[in-house]
């Protein structure tokens, strides 16, 4: 299990590792409770913003938190792939959430696209929590990853936490191209002796 506590997270350097390839990865979002049942994969999670499908059962699972408070996330990773995960938070709607990582590619001898990097923020605005979390180059089977980020002060009753990841030495997934997708929704109760962070919808 590799365990990090962090509020939040950004790229620590590149790592230059030789790296098998593959085809898939998945991981299953332990915590929060997740918006939809995943099977013992992940799935569903290719397409964005929250790896619905027209098959999916929700969860109805609502998580209550306290604005200001760190909320724990805890993921899974069921089938390896280099790449790693950032955390993003829609207050009114998930239009809100950002686009997936800006993506660098190269051809294969094919010519089909294949990832080489996504760009992770130094330094993360709203809609943005962390990014670049959990950053790995190593094939750990069934690995666990945990840290826990912070929450803007706000008040919400029903916001999308969204934790994606995005994989590197990735083919084209055609919902999702280099990036699967989590959702977990939260109620959020602002901190009264806190100040409200005005830079989120609905915050007055």
């Amino acid at each position: 299990m590799v365990k990090s506590r962090l509020l939040v997270a950004s790229a620590i350097g590149a790592v230059t590792i030789a790296i098998p390839a593959a085809v898939y990865a998945h991981f299953i979002l332990q915590a929060p409770a997740s918006w939809v049942v995943e099977n013992q994969l992940g799935d569903p999670q290719k397409a964005g913003p929250c790896g619905g499908s027209t098959t999916q059962t929700l969860t109805n699972a609502v998580t209550s938190v306290r604005g200001g408070d760190p909320i724990h996330i805890k993921v899974q990773e069921t089938i390896y792939h280099p790449g790693f995960f950032r955390v993003a938070l829609s207050v009114l709607d998930r239009k809100e959430l950002p686009a997936d990582p800006e993506e660098t590619v190269r051809k294969n001898a094919r010519g089909a696209d294949i990832s080489v990097s996504g760009k992770i923020e130094s330094a993360p605005q709203p809609p943005v929590l962390a990014d670049g979390l959990f950053l790995h180059h190593t094939n750990v089977r069934n690995q666990v990853f945990e840290a826990d980020v912070k929450l803007p002060n706000i008040n919400c009753a029903k916001c999308s936490l969204q934790v994606i990841q995005f994989m590197e030495e990735h083919g084209v997934n055609a919902e999702g191209r280099f990036t699967y997708h989590h959702c977990a929704d939260l109620k959020i109760t602002a901190n009264p002796d806190m100040p409200i962070d005005k830079r989120w919808p609905g915050q007055g």
